[in-house]
């Protein structure tokens, strides 16, 4: 049995070096800040998009998706998982663009090797086995951060939670180890629709004809329109594309300039995951005791002044708090 998955952010460095460990080969992730279909075209040759949002706890599972339509068929035809396990959306979300993209994108042999296994398996059991994937989720849990006090493995979200959710919007598809048998060649195109893919849901869910070059101006009013079925105050959404490697166009028309910026991003990605891995509440506890004792050794009543100080900043900020009718604890 293997071991729990934990929370991952939506990021593109944490995405792109994800898939990196896993084997794939010249693909990286933009975050995109508008929903707008210029941006997600200037990101480059796309492979599709990854949509974080809050996910309504108590909302059911339907026979009819609130939009586009349920294509079952399709199941059969491409790499579609169900989520068995939380915590797991992020890598799921990500893999159901790459492995629908095998041929055209290479994902490695370790990938690979995964979607031959699983190409028989109805979505239920390709879940299953992408939830007991050692592989898989030791690379996954590299990336989440570092955390002595929450274990996000055993602890099941309730409605008071604020639960996340990751999909995947991908156009297309490629044939490949689903239907070589029904096509004359692999790597046909299949269908040339717009797939959203979600493990939370039956089965894929098409919105309509799209084309590669289509994809920007087609996604981005279905993203829009889940959007505005939230109230205007919700903004906790993320929206990041999955592209080539940005680097390969730089290299190819010399572009010097881009390819600089995106190597010294590179180098902020690897630092700042580095970071995510790492555990600070033990140099914070040595810092503290430093200040301590720097305070006890002062003498004078250094250390006693320094103390009242605070508390009389702390009651303050409760005064203040119970004059503008605010509760709770301010931690």
């Amino acid at each position: 049995m293997s071991g729990g998955w934990n929370t991952i952010e939506s990021d593109a460095g944490v995405f792109t070096y994800l898939i990196e460990k896993l084997g794939v080969k010249d693909v990286q992730f933009e975050e995109l800040m508008t929903l707008e279909p210029e941006e997600l075209r200037q990101a480059g040759k796309i492979y599709g998009v990854i949509f974080l949002f809050k996910y309504p706890t108590g909302e059911t599972r339907s026979d009819t998706p609130k939009d586009g339509t349920f294509d079952y068929d399709a199941a059969e035809d491409m790499f579609f998982a169900a989520q068995t396990i939380q915590n797991a959306c992020g890598t799921q979300a990500l893999l159901s663009i790459l492995l629908n993209k095998d041929g055209e994108v290479e994902i490695g042999k370790d990938l690979r090797e995964f979607k031959e296994f699983t190409k028989e398996f109805p979505a239920e059991f390709r879940g299953e086995t992408l939830s007991n994937s050692d592989l898989i989720r030791e690379v996954h849990n590299s990336f989440a951060k570092s955390s002595p006090f929450v274990d996000e493995t055993q602890r099941a979200a309730t409605e008071d939670d604020d639960v996340f959710h990751f999909i995947a919007y991908a156009l297309n598809l490629l044939a490949s180890y689903y239907n070589q048998a029904k096509l004359s060649s692999s790597y046909t195109s299949i269908n040339n629709k717009l797939y959203e893919l979600d493990g939370l849901q039956p089965a894929p869910i098409s919105h309509g004809a799209c084309t590669t070059s289509e994809f920007p101006d087609k996604v981005i009013p279905v993203l829009q329109r889940r959007i505005d079925r939230y109230p205007a105050t919700e903004i906790h959404f993320n929206l990041l594309a999955c592209v080539q490697d940005l680097r390969i166009r730089a290299r190819e028309i010399g572009d010097m300039e881009t390819l600089e910026e995106q190597e010294q991003k590179r180098t902020e990605w690897q630092w700042e995951n580095s970071l995510r891995r790492h555990n600070f509440v033990g140099f914070v506890g040595e810092l503290l005791k430093g200040v301590v004792k720097s305070k006890l050794s002062a003498g004078n009543g250094a250390y006693e002044k320094w103390v009242d100080e605070a508390k009389a900043k702390t009651k303050k900020r409760m005064e203040d708090r119970k004059k503008q009718g605010a509760g709770g604890d301010d931690i």
